[in-house]
């Protein structure tokens, strides 16, 4: 014997039906902390911050930035 059921139902419904919490405010919650970290860390990611914050490591990270420069050109 072979039955099919065939349910007609929004993914809502399905996880009221099988007694999954709803997710929707948790994760509205986490989308509005993401942004507001990457508004507060946009101006570091700006070229001539990310400049400073290299050339503050000395010349190890110049010389590592020269490389990465050039690799990027070939």
């Amino acid at each position: 014997m072979k039955v099919q059921i065939e349910i007609d139902c929004t993914p809502a419904e399905a996880r009221a039906f099988l007694g999954l919490p709803d997710v929707a405010p948790l994760n509205a919650a986490m989308v509005a902390e993401m942004t507001k970290r990457m508004e507060a860390n946009v101006a570091a990611m700006q070229p001539d911050e990310l400049l400073k914050t290299w050339t503050s490591f000395g010349l190890q990270a110049q010389d590592q930035f020269r490389r990465l420069m050039e690799a990027a050109v070939k």
